[in-house]
């Protein structure tokens, strides 16, 4: 345990996280706009292979050179995968880019395909080899144990998914103002009720903005007071028309499953 705390350690001190090269540009217009190419350098596509082709599935966040943090209905022991970092466009040959084999994924032992919603809608995938950092692929923040953020803090989600229930998915990645909904509000009967647990995050749920499929296990990206940014969230579910008063998108808390994270990196 501890030689795994120094070695991430180390790779924060040597790499750093949670500070992009090319600073987002944090517009507050109602709806996704296009993000700023590679200012949100931890964003990652994860791709399933199906014949001869690759196609985007999910959203993920890299915490470490070798580790991707995404959730687990988005992981099946069927498919193959892999991971494209340094993405802007995802049908374009994107310099700086790169497409990494995947060794494994561990999803949350108690998560259940059947009931996502239940909780525990975290997983990891294992690159075959750790990726080189540099100004388009970037380590994203984990925040501290336990870390909860008051009603109405603004995050953004970004992601591939689509732009309205029915819809395509995006070909360039999006960005969206998403404020946070307090547990208190969540969890009120006309919300989610009792579907929304103390290990989860709420956002959005204007009726205007907010996840949609394909956003799937992407990130929640909260800055701190030191203007750092972290990943608060884990897109894990939300309403089926995607936009929907009063039901924001649901994201895996992921400062409940600190020791989670450690755990199985340590181990595998």
């Amino acid at each position: 345990m501890i030689r795994f705390v120094l070695a991430a350690l180390l790779v924060a001190t040597v790499y750093g996280c949670g500070t992009p090269s090319y600073q987002p540009i944090l517009s507050r217009v109602v709806g996704g706009v296009n993000a700023r190419p590679h200012s949100w350098p931890w964003q990652i596509s994860l791709q399933v292979s199906r014949g001869d082709s690759w196609f985007h599935t999910c959203g993920g966040t890299l915490i470490d050179p070798q580790w991707v943090m995404t959730a687990a209905h988005c992981i099946s022991k069927k498919n193959t995968y892999r991971v494209a970092l340094g993405k802007q466009v995802l049908s374009a040959n994107e310099p700086g880019s790169v497409f990494a084999a995947v060794e494994k994924t561990i999803r949350h032992e108690k998560f259940s395909m059947i009931f996502a919603a239940n909780g525990y809608d975290i997983a990891l995938v294992k690159l075959a080899a750790p990726v080189v950092l540099d100004d388009k692929i970037e380590l994203g923040c984990i925040p501290a144990p336990g870390s909860l953020l008051s009603n109405n803090y603004s995050c953004y989600i970004t992601g591939w998914g689509l732009l309205k229930a029915g819809g395509s998915v995006s070909d360039i990645l999006q960005q969206a103002l998403l404020p946070v909904v307090d547990h208190a509000t969540c969890s009120l009967p006309d919300w989610w009720g009792w579907i929304a647990k103390e290990s989860m995050v709420c956002a959005g749920g204007d009726g205007v903005v907010s996840g949609c499929n394909g956003d799937s296990g992407g990130p929640l990206n909260c800055q701190n007071a030191n203007g750092i940014w972290e990943v608060h969230g884990i897109v894990s579910f939300g309403s089926a028309l995607c936009s929907h008063q009063k039901k924001p998108t649901v994201f895996t808390r992921v400062s409940a499953y600190n020791d989670w994270l450690t755990e199985k990196m340590m181990n595998n």
